[in-house]
């Protein structure tokens, strides 16, 4: 099975990648977790989506805030598809990470989920693998059936 990569642009983002990282091992995904900042180690940054293909891996999550280009330097240097975490405490929430995360020029698609979205990031990069792996796709079918049950057992709950 291909690895996901999980970059975050600072280890205080580590608290909200940690969603995406339990979702990655919930689902038995092999994952590398790194920090690389786009403005402070580039090179790292733009190494390790220049290899990330050979080094075997199938998709790549970026997490970062504010000026949020980690997601793009990173599908700059990759044809790997990238998803984007726009994490919050910037401005108004994160919304300046959010349009610094989703506006990337044409040639360079970022996927980005909602802000602080780590855990449906690690769900989307879980069913672009499951495309070439049944298994995984079984997996995501029966944590979708799981999720399911549990909101039938609230609603039930609810009418008691």
């Amino acid at each position: 099975m291909k690895k996901v990569g999980v970059i975050m642009g600072s280890d205080s983002d580590l608290p909200l990648v940690q969603k995406a990282i339990d979702q990655l091992r919930s689902l038995d995904i092999p994952f590398e977790a790194h920090i690389f900042s786009a403005h402070r180690t580039p090179e790292e940054a733009r190494s390790f989506a220049l290899g990330a293909r050979e080094n075997g891996f199938g998709v790549i999550i970026a997490a970062a805030g504010m000026a949020a280009h980690l997601a793009g330097a990173l599908a700059a240097n990759t044809t790997l598809p990238v998803i984007g975490i726009p994490c919050s405490g910037g401005m108004q929430g994160g919304l300046d990470a959010l349009l610094s995360t989703v506006q990337m020029p044409s040639g360079v698609p970022v996927a980005t989920v909602a802000v602080d979205g780590a855990a449906n990031a690690a769900l989307l990069a879980a069913q672009m693998l499951a495309i070439e792996d049944a298994a995984l796709a079984e997996r995501l079918a029966q944590k979708k059936q799981a999720d399911a049950e549990k909101v039938r057992h609230k609603d039930a709950a609810l009418r008691v």
